[in-house]
């Protein structure tokens, strides 16, 4: 029995946002001390086989962690040393802003589950900018995911991005537009064509590279294909698929099922998945899978799908830190089964 079991029936006593803040002090307390050493050595998996090279950059393994658990840059190094591949910080709004009134997280235990309005809590972009400036970074690519602040008209959107941006461009070593939260007001609004065009085509022209967006889950076929579209004309350099949907399907069994925002987790698996596999077909930059990773398999299917990487937050409350090194030995075992020498070579095996 590893340690998380003895300890997670006691954080999922706590709220879902106090076990959080709690797990995340505890990993802020170990970073850049012999513990993160000691966490590295017990959890990353060492295999040239699982490295993959994408958008100019060379990840040592495919699993990394999403946007939304280290929204302020402060655990980046703690995360890494858990066998993570890559860490995507944020999101990071031009604003320092609180976010949406709490409760604004919910876990959902018997789907394995979360469904979260927090509404781009975090510090803003001149104090996480200075951080990422002033404090030592892993040596795992360090993504850093974008929003819009909630006080901005969408009018005002490029600027916004650039902003913040701007703010952050030292550290980052690849950028993700986040138009696709639910929990903004009118945010994924900015999934339309023209708004796409102006921001994207703003962070081009201040030297985002590799500039990276992040898509909807709840995005009609037709609507996602044009946002494609965009990221070919604009020569982008990836794209993520998906961030977290408002919708809620049937197999739900939790009592928090119905309360508002964006449900993230196993429930979204198949849903995920088949998003990654629509993009994949559809467009020859790197696609990054996310939603409802939380083992091996549903990792590695991603993989078939189209996914150069994947990136998981609510396996890790589940499963707990052993995830990734979990999920990097499994995969290995089963590209030995496929007949695959490395990552890269089952990446769209299933198109």
């Amino acid at each position: 029995m590893d340690a998380y079991d003895l300890l997670k029936p006691a954080l999922f006593r706590l709220p879902p946002e106090t076990a959080h803040g709690l797990t995340h002090r505890l990993l802020e307390f170990t970073q850049g001390t012999p513990v993160t050493t000691a966490l590295r050595s017990r959890y990353t998996v060492e295999s040239s086989r699982l490295g993959v090279s994408a958008f100019g950059l060379e990840f040592s393994n495919p699993v990394g962690v999403a946007a939304g658990f280290d929204k302020n840059a402060e655990i980046p190094r703690a995360l890494a040393s858990l066998g993570f591949g890559h860490v995507e910080i944020g999101g990071i709004t031009a604003d320092q802003q609180p976010g949406n009134p709490r409760p604004r997280l919910f876990r959902l235990a018997e789907d394995e589950a979360l469904i979260n309005r927090m509404g781009f809590n975090n510090e803003g972009a001149d104090i996480v900018g200075k951080r990422l400036d002033r404090d030592p970074l892993p040596d795992v690519p360090v993504g850093v995911n974008i929003g819009k602040s909630k006080s901005t008209p969408l009018s005002d959107a490029a600027d916004d991005y650039r902003y913040t941006y701007e703010r952050v461009a030292d550290a980052g070593d690849y950028f993700v537009v986040n138009v696709s939260s639910p929990n903004t007001p009118g945010l994924r609004d900015l999934q339309n064509r023209e708004a796409l065009e102006e921001i994207l085509g703003s962070l081009a022209d201040s030297g985002a590279d590799p500039l990276l967006v992040k898509l909807s889950p709840d995005l009609p076929d037709p609507a996602v294909e044009e946002a494609l579209t965009v990221v070919d004309e604009c020569d982008l350099d990836g794209v993520i698929a998906t961030n977290t949907t408002t919708s809620r399907p049937d197999s739900l069994r939790s009592p928090h099922g119905a309360e508002r925002g964006g449900l993230s987790g196993k429930p979204i698996r198949d849903r995920a998945t088949e998003r990654v596999r629509f993009v994949a077909e559809r467009t020859d930059v790197p696609v990054i899978g996310v939603g409802g990773v939380t083992d091996a398999e549903s990792a590695y299917e991603k993989i078939r799908a189209g996914a150069s990487i994947v990136q998981l937050y609510t396996g890790l409350v589940y499963e707990g830190p052993t995830i990734a090194r979990d999920i990097n030995e499994g995969v290995l075992e089963r590209l030995k089964r496929d007949g695959f020498e490395t990552v890269e070579q089952a990446i769209g095996a299933d198109l």
